[in-house]
């Protein structure tokens, strides 16, 4: 097993160049549901914190309200994978918010993107704007070259 500090910048690394990931929650009645997402990352050296702008819906908020946690799974044509399994908070309170358009809108591209060209969001102070905060308890990344006997290797870490 290896630690945070091993895996967390692999981590963003292969995140930030796939970008889009699946996202699972748990429905109220146990089952699994996915979407596609575009979280960004951070890696401040001692803890990792992920960030979903979003649309919370009605169907995505009792989910999470009932099951607080979610897995993120990427995969590019490379066969390179990483999966991240989280703790989800909701962010609705302004000032996060108002980071969190920030965030987006001053990283750069692919992860970085402006959010106003979604449909409904205007500015951080949208109705249809909200923001998820990510805390991974369980990482792995799977670089594709593995796969191909190419070498390479597999980091995985659990809280």
């Amino acid at each position: 097993m290896n630690t945070l500090t091993d895996v967390a910048p692999a981590f963003v690394t292969m995140a930030h160049q796939i970008v889009w990931c699946s996202v699972a929650t748990v429905d109220t009645h146990g089952r699994p549901r996915s979407r596609i997402l575009h979280p960004i990352w951070e890696w401040d050296g001692n803890r990792l914190v992920g960030w979903i702008a979003t649309v919370p819906t009605s169907p995505k908020r009792a989910h999470l309200d009932a099951n607080p946690f979610v897995s993120l799974s990427y995969w590019a044509t490379s066969q390179d994978t990483c999966v991240a399994d989280c703790r989800v908070t909701w962010a609705l309170d302004e000032e996060t918010r108002v980071e969190v358009w920030n965030r987006f809108a001053s990283a750069p591209a692919p992860v970085g993107y402006d959010p106003s060209i979604i449909p409904g969001w205007d500015s951080p102070q949208s109705e249809t704007f909200a923001a998820l905060r990510l805390e991974p308890w369980h990482l792995r990344v799977f670089p594709g070259s593995v796969l191909m006997g190419q070498g390479g290797e597999v980091l995985d870490w659990r809280e």
